[in-house]
């Protein structure tokens, strides 16, 4: 059998610097415990866009579309911010998500005990936090038709579309049921039911699927303006959260901060299983290009590899692996070593990105 394809798009900014430790955690796998992959590599955003004048080249494309997974670093920067807006570097993460059919980002939300003291909220309302987050993530608000700038009697009006059908919202919703079930079983949908028809379609079409198909899940539904407010009260009421893409947008972002530092905090975004059975799939930290600390050795591995952990969970079925990936990541905080991002203790000195990384390896071989 052929080993599982991987394809890198380190990016722009701290991409290449984080997804240079990501590589030693690939090459560890493989002398330490003989789990190979065919490892290929790309430009993507504002990299892509110097070289090929887009922030996507079609053959990278058609790779990403190829290979098992996608692991990506990040994308944008100051040096792009005049760039028409078809070709920004954005564009080519926007481009991969919806020409991948990527429908489900998968956003966790843990917090390490090591970094309990980190969030903005009280120790015991964050300590041992373990939520999952499943964002709708190629339709709604940022895709639907009509949208734009446009002239309307003497003044401009921006017009942005929320779009929802049926089999969208119950394929996300099956993601989400599915997660559960090897979770704690419980599903609370949140969107605007109150005031918008997307979103009373969106409760009726996932109430339907858990009726028919997972009645064993509990399911609950929210308000998300009152989601928002609860995982600033009592985040561990909650275990898989499912909504749409904007509502998913803005939600985990407040869900990250609860653990204290965006350089945590990794993702994946999935889409149908393709003909060996795996997903499409890319993972990539939640954390963005980080311009300012760029080429510094200042930036925080741990979202980068923690996805690469996702991968090996969601892509390569090779959970117990991805157990002992994680594992190590908590036993290096519990050691207290700390990047720049991390740090609150006085007379703490932090690591670089580098040594951050050599960290986690090294704790990785003493589990062996």
């Amino acid at each position: 059998m052929s080993n599982p394809s991987l394809l890198i798009l380190p990016g722009d900014g701290i991409g290449p610097e984080v997804m240079a430790e990501v590589r030693k955690i690939i090459d560890w796998y493989r002398t330490s415990r003989g789990i190979a992959f065919d490892v290929s590599e790309d430009l993507v955003g504002g990299a892509a866009y110097d070289v090929h004048g887009t922030p996507l080249a079609d053959a990278t494309m058609d790779k990403a579309q190829a290979v098992d997974a996608v692991l990506l670093g990040a994308v944008g920067g100051p040096k792009y911010d005049d760039l028409d807006f078809s070709v920004k570097p954005e564009r080519g993460l926007l481009r991969l998500r919806k020409e991948m059919d990527l429908f489900a980002n998968l956003r966790p939300a843990q917090c390490f005990d090591a970094l309990a003291d980190f969030s903005s909220l009280k120790k015991d309302v964050v300590a041992g936090l373990d939520i999952m987050i499943v964002r709708e993530l190629t339709s709604g608000i940022y895709y639907g038709e009509p949208r734009g700038i446009f002239e309307e009697g003497n003044e401009r009006v921006g017009i942005n579309t929320q779009r929802y059908t049926e089999s969208e919202i119950a394929r996300v919703a099956r993601s989400a049921f599915e997660l559960a079930r090897k979770r704690g079983n419980k599903v609370c949908s949140m969107e605007k039911a109150n005031v918008m028809e997307s979103g009373i379609l969106w409760r009726d079409v996932v109430t339907e699927v858990h009726a028919a198909e997972y009645p064993d899940v509990e399911l609950s539904h929210m308000y998300a303006d009152a989601g928002a407010m609860q995982l600033c009260r009592w985040p561990k009421q909650f275990d898989v959260i499912v909504t749409d893409n904007l509502f998913g947008d803005l939600l985990s972002d407040a869900a990250a901060m609860l653990t204290g530092s965006l350089g945590m905090l990794p993702s994946a975004s999935l889409g149908s299983p393709m003909a060996n059975g795996r997903p499409k799939a890319l993972y990539e930290p939640v954390h963005g290009s980080a311009p300012d600390i760029a080429g510094q050795g200042k930036a925080n591995p741990i979202a980068s590899i923690l996805s690469f952990a996702m991968a090996l969970r969601y892509s390569f079925d090779m959970g117990a692996e991805a157990d002992r990936l994680e594992k190590a990541v908590e036993g290096v905080l519990g050691d207290g070593v700390r990047t720049a991002d991390l740090l609150g203790e006085e007379g703490v000195t932090p690591v670089s990105t580098g040594e951050m990384g050599d960290a986690i390896v090294a704790k990785l071989s003493a589990s062996l």
